[in-house]
């Protein structure tokens, strides 16, 4: 599933192509994609909407709109085509966008886990799912402070927790990992027994972490990629994450993969003790 690397990439490719636009027709071919409102009136109310900004919150993508917000999870496959607007459908394509330039912008999932919203613009925050978010991981809020108070009571084990998108928002396993191997913290701890310094060297860890994958475009694992074909290089500089058996790069004991909270995580129980 893309995490925050990957949605700012895919956000910043889109950007170069449909910023500025105006959608002057839009039809949804499935209409459990849309997460709120109805369809049918997604469809009836996006119409005339101008692409003023696409950012990210967590692993959203936000289009800003004259009066919405557009919200789309990617979930685990879903990606961006763009068409002309008389091009046959693809299989897999969605929902379809008709730009005032005749361009066609297509939302492809093949297994249909995708969500979109459409949020007024006063309610944005203010309303799911946005208002159940954590701290973006370069928010000048996100302190040791907060981290420590947000987890010490948890009984979970710390990869789990970090999980949590209403702590930081944007986290997901590959960046766990990496996160928790850097700071020498085994994913297995309770989160009740990290320590406020800890929680210091996990928030430094996790900017140094995103901000170099937000740097080489994410990480391109299975069948992510951003936009037509956008792949990102961060699988290059993954540490842990999918190393099973491979040396550790500190003591060159081997990588180990086990299984918390039910997901597949890498770490090294040498170094993360």
């Amino acid at each position: 599933m893309p995490e925050k690397p990957e949605v700012i990439t895919v956000a910043n490719t889109l950007k170069k192509s449909i910023l500025n636009k105006t959608i002057t027709d839009c039809h949804v071919y499935w209409d459990n994609i849309i997460a709120y409102p109805t369809s049918q009136e997604f469809q009836n109310k996006i119409i005339h909407q101008k692409i003023n900004n696409i950012n990210t919150r967590g692993k959203f993508l936000d289009f800003s709109l004259n009066d919405y917000h557009l919200l789309i999870h990617l979930r685990m496959e879903g990606k961006f085509t763009f068409r002309d607007k008389n091009q046959e459908l693809a299989k897999h394509e969605h929902v379809e966008f008709i730009l005032d330039d005749s361009l066609s912008f297509r939302f492809h999932d093949v297994r249909k886990f995708g969500k979109m919203y459409l949020i007024p613009n006063a309610e944005v925050n203010s309303v799911k799912p946005l208002k159940d978010l954590g701290l973006e991981y370069n928010d000048k809020n996100l302190t040791k402070e907060y981290l420590y108070n947000k987890i010490h009571s948890k009984k979970l084990p710390i990869k789990t927790v970090l999980l949590d998108q209403s702590i930081i928002a944007g986290i997901g396993n590959i960046y766990d990992d990496e996160i928790l191997f850097m700071s020498k913290i085994s994913p297995l701890r309770k989160a009740s027994d990290i320590t406020s310094e800890e929680c210091q060297s996990i928030i430094d860890n996790c900017r140094k972490v995103l901000e170099k994958a937000i740097e080489l475009g994410g990480t391109t694992i299975r069948s992510f990629t951003s936009s037509e074909g956008v792949h990102g290089l961060f699988q290059n500089e993954l540490l842990v994450h999918g190393k099973l058996n491979q040396p550790c790069p500190s003591c060159h004991n081997p990588i180990t993969k086990i299984k918390v909270g039910g997901r597949g995580t890498y770490y090294c129980p040498n170094c993360q003790r």
